[in-house]
């Protein structure tokens, strides 16, 4: 299960050890609880292939599952986003704009949305033409989208410019692996470290298990109940 985790500001964004010489890992995890000790192992070895789930359709990535199909790009994006650049202002920018999440309530948010879609958000201020051009195409080409789909209004409360950003690429090219080649490359993340999805595709995934308590069959990530702790039993002789 995710869970939340605050990390500590990373002042060596990379190994400084050539990576030739540098551990090969290949890790299986999730997108959030494994997000900080990521961060922190780039320090040590760049040299690690990522591998993460395409279905936890939670938070903002479950209305663009809803509205726009798709696998889940939250915890990719995530991934990317905890091993992007860090190493001039520029690339801060970009991981600040990639990492901003809108306000909760949904006419501001939507208001937020088309102020960065227009290129009017001061969040533009430090990213150059070039990587600005690149990253705007495609949250025009998800906007796009979303226009297209006129009996789906889509809310934007909360929604997450990285994800939008990765599904308008997903999209457009129609393959989640060059979503992540364009992300890894728009967020300055080390050639040697890979973001693998679990499964590459381009269909919608969904959670779901089987609860041996009551037999009863339960899909996506809202719906997973917390398990109660166990009831203690006193032992007598």
């Amino acid at each position: 299960m995710a869970s939340s985790c605050r990390c500590s500001p990373v002042h060596s964004c990379h190994s400084s050890v050539p990576s030739s010489h540098q551990p090969s890992l290949v890790i299986f995890s999730g997108g959030t609880a494994f997000n900080c000790v990521a961060e922190e192992l780039k320090n040590f070895t760049t040299r690690v292939a990522h591998v993460l789930p395409v279905s936890d359709d939670g938070g903002s990535t479950s209305e663009i599952v809803r509205v726009l199909g798709g696998p889940a790009v939250g915890d990719i994006r995530s991934r990317c986003l905890r091993l992007s650049d860090q190493s001039t202002s520029e690339a801060l920018a970009v991981r600040t704009l990639l990492g901003h999440r809108l306000p909760l309530d949904a006419p501001k948010a939507k208001l937020e949305w088309y102020d960065i879609v227009e290129g009017n958000h001061e969040l533009w201020k430090g990213v150059s033409k070039p990587y600005r051009e690149t990253i705007r195409a495609f949250l025009v080409y998800f906007q796009n989208q979303i226009l297209r789909r006129s009996e789906d209004s889509f809310c934007f409360s909360n929604g997450s410019i990285g994800n939008f950003f990765f599904a308008g690429a997903r999209m457009f090219f129609q393959s989640l692996d060059s979503a992540i080649f364009l992300f890894s490359r728009v967020s300055g993340i080390p050639t040697e470290s890979l973001i693998l999805p679990v499964i590459s595709t381009n269909e919608r995934l969904t959670l779901g298990g089987e609860l041996w308590v009551d037999i009863s069959f339960t899909e996506n990530s809202f719906t997973f109940p917390h398990p109660h702790p166990p009831t203690p039993h006193v032992l007598s002789d």
